[in-house]
């Protein structure tokens, strides 16, 4: 053994509900040798070398934190352009402020035009939002704009792609066109709308060395990881590995920030699965084996990712009976819901993990037939098929996700970001209100966790923020208790950003919780978050991460 470190705290959070608290760790060689008292880990000292470390004497040490729904590559990426977004956001060059409303975006986008001077090369720019800035863009609005110069937004949930007709016409596509996900006005003209995977990537065709240029990855991973680091996260994932600019490109991308140490995560790649067909086709799975061998405890692959709706703050999402407000703005993922259960069996059959982004209730519906048909054809045991996002559901839809073994990564943001701006645009009051039901799924019995999906919605990342969301669910307006029955308590709230974050990845037998031989990844925190009113737990400033028994500052 390695000579340890012991590190002392005010208090030790351990997640481990046999022994909850202590007031010491040991580590060594990356792991945990030891927990309780510098005094009862006595028999461990004794035998070994050691040194004491009390730099966090007087602060409160938990599991690192576990963020199992993110896109940190793809996010900084987009992170690079111009934006046009409701919220401050970080940035290359500091924080951007939001626009308030879509007459201050287009007035930025004229803006934009003014400055440019080179009609061939399109503008780009990231974060519209259409629930919070006044309703979608189109091509008619955007042509007014500029009839000449190639405009190119992408939302801020990019699931939507909007262009004026230059840009249009350098996509190549016309009133003719056949594709999944391209936008019609009533009278069938394009309305500049690319909705949705497939039709983005072919809008992203003609500004791909803009937006994907050379480095732009290795540097949004960099500024990614230092936004995560600052939030507490020890661990991720990213849900759509080789969506943006292929496998292993991405992939290097980690390795070389990973070994060069700008990258102080753990991280697991899980494909995006039409991108992974496309590419791979037979040879799909034989791919992953071969990465997951070549993969280390901080850069592995993991599950397979389905996307089978659109985005709740982009209102592309697939609901039941009464649907929309207003018109119908529902949008399908790029695998048929016909064809679900052939697409997702040969990764049933491997014992692949499977996570299948559901926002609507109808797609949740939809989902769930499926999970039962494959059950039906071959029965697993512990197969952890992840409902991701898990936004507009019923309590009988998570009594059904528990029967069949399911369980759920919740976006939790949105009950107070999103819900009551929802009420009114989009879904309605009921299904606002009742936004994220842990409640239900706690009371069925089905394993959730808490993610950010950052930064492709327009909320933030900060567990504690994301804790607090569950168990305060108070609306935008600080007042308001969004469906009180579906509220959590703390310790549930906390174990959701920890130990059963990492149950989600099928990791916890190594990760989120401070127990005797796990990784020694822990997140410092100045105050306690069992102690704090609950009213203040997203005040609660993250101190510093260790990773692997090594603090990160």
């Amino acid at each position: 053994m390695e000579d340890i470190t012991v590190y002392s705290a005010a208090q030790v959070h351990t997640m481990d509900p046999g022994r909850p608290q202590a007031s010491a760790v040991a580590v060594s060689g990356g792991k945990i040798v030891s927990v309780g008292s510098i005094e009862s880990m006595q028999p461990w000292l004794r035998r070994y070398p050691y040194s004491i470390d009390d730099r966090y004497r007087d602060k409160v040490l938990m599991p690192g934190f576990i963020d199992p729904h993110t896109h940190l590559r793809l996010s900084g990426t987009y992170m690079g352009l111009d934006y046009l977004g409701p919220i401050d956001s970080a940035a290359p060059g500091g924080i951007r402020k939001g626009l308030p409303n879509r007459d201050a975006v287009l007035n930025q986008l004229r803006a934009l035009v003014a400055e440019h001077d080179d009609p061939n090369i399109p503008i780009t720019a990231w974060g519209y939002d259409p629930a919070s800035q006044a309703g979608h863009l189109d091509r008619d609005m955007l042509d007014q704009i500029s009839d000449s110069v190639p405009i190119w937004v992408i939302a801020y949930a990019p699931h939507i792609v909007y262009a004026n007709t230059p840009m249009i016409e350098m996509i190549g596509v016309n009133d003719d066109s056949v594709g999944h996900g391209i936008g019609r006005y009533p009278d069938g003209r394009l309305n500049g709308w690319f909705v949705e995977t497939e039709a983005t990537a072919l809008a992203a065709r003609p500004v791909a060395k803009q937006v994907y240029g050379p480095n732009a990855g290795r540097a949004a991973i960099d500024r990614m990881g230092a936004v995560a680091k600052g939030a507490g996260v020890t661990t991720t994932a990213d849900l759509v590995w080789g969506m943006a600019d292929g496998f292993e490109p991405e992939w290097n991308d980690h390795v070389s920030a990973i070994s060069e140490g700008t990258f102080p995560l753990r991280i697991f790649m899980i494909p995006f699965e039409p991108k992974l067909v496309k590419e791979f086709g037979s040879e799909m799975l034989q791919f992953l084996e071969s990465k997951r061998a070549e993969g280390n405890d901080r850069l592995n692959t993991h599950g397979v990712k389905y996307v089978n709706d659109g985005s709740y703050p982009s209102m592309t999402l697939v609901m039941n009976e009464p649907g929309y407000l207003d018109e119908d703005g529902a949008h399908t993922g790029e695998v048929p819901w016909e064809d679900m259960v052939d697409r997702m069996l040969p990764f049933w059959k491997a014992g692949v993990q499977i996570h299948s982004h559901a926002n609507g209730d109808r797609t949740l519906d939809m989902t769930l037939d499926t999970l039962e048909s494959l059950q039906r054809i071959h029965p697993r045991f512990d197969h952890r098929f992840t409902i991701e996002h898990y936004c507009i559901s019923s309590p009988a839809q998570a009594r059904r996700l528990a029967a069949l073994g399911g369980q759920a990564s919740v976006n939790i943001y949105f009950v107070h970001f999103r819900a009551q701006l929802h009420s009114e645009h989009g879904f309605g009051p009921d299904r606002s209100e009742a936004t994220a039901r842990l409640g239900s799924l706690q009371r069925a019995g089905a394993p959730f966790a808490l993610h950010s999906d950052f930064n492709l919605v327009v909320t933030p990342l900060s567990p504690l923020l994301a804790a607090w969301c569950a168990v305060n669910r108070l609306g935008a307006d600080g007042e308001t208790v969004m469906a009180p029955g579906e509220r959590i308590s703390v310790d549930s709230a906390l174990r959701a950003i920890t130990i059963d974050a990492a149950y989600i990845l099928n990791r916890d037998d190594r990760l989120g919780s401070i127990e005797v031989g796990k990784h020694a990844d822990f997140t410092i925190l100045n105050d306690d978050p069992y102690e704090v009113a609950a009213e203040k737990i997203k005040d609660i400033e993250v101190h510093d991460t260790v990773l692997e028994g090594e603090p990160t500052n």
